[in-house]
């Protein structure tokens, strides 16, 4: 996890339209975790009348009994996220959690985020949600370069 510390600046787009995001990613507690904030900026357009400014803090942790990492997303909006990873580490550049568990969303939705690292100062995060027995959609992407 530690090829994420540090800022990242880049472009959003999905179901929310298009954004520009903001992120830092730093070791915190000892270095035995990892602290997210991000910051996804709308403007008004088409998709988001309004425009809104969407904040979210996460932490990623190692699961030393599972052998895998975790993701907790808190959201301006109310709602918790819980993430596992698919796998130990990073398979090549990759690195996908999915949802175990929620608050303030309905138990039936599940979500995946993926990251791709496409050179040692980018990565495309890739969010997708769905109900209970539907593939997969994506909601949003995202792609961010180290500043």
């Amino acid at each position: 996890m530690s090829r994420f510390v540090g800022k990242w600046k880049g472009t959003g787009k999905g179901d929310p339209g298009n954004s520009t995001v903001e992120r830092i990613y730093t070791p915190v507690l000892g270095g035995r975790f990892i602290e997210v904030r991000n910051t996804s900026t709308y403007a008004p357009q088409a998709a988001n009348l309004k425009g809104e400014v969407h904040d979210d803090v996460g932490y990623v942790s190692f699961d030393n009994v599972r052998k895998l990492f975790v993701l907790r997303q808190f959201h301006v909006e109310g709602f918790v996220n819980q993430y596992v990873a698919t796998t130990p580490d990073f398979t090549g550049d990759k690195l996908v959690f999915v949802s175990e568990g929620f608050e303030n969303i309905p138990a039936s939705m599940k979500a995946r985020e993926s990251y791709t690292f496409t050179s040692a100062t980018a990565f495309e995060e890739v969010f997708e949600i769905a109900e209970d027995g539907v593939t997969f959609q994506i909601y949003s992407r995202n792609s961010l370069r180290r500043v």
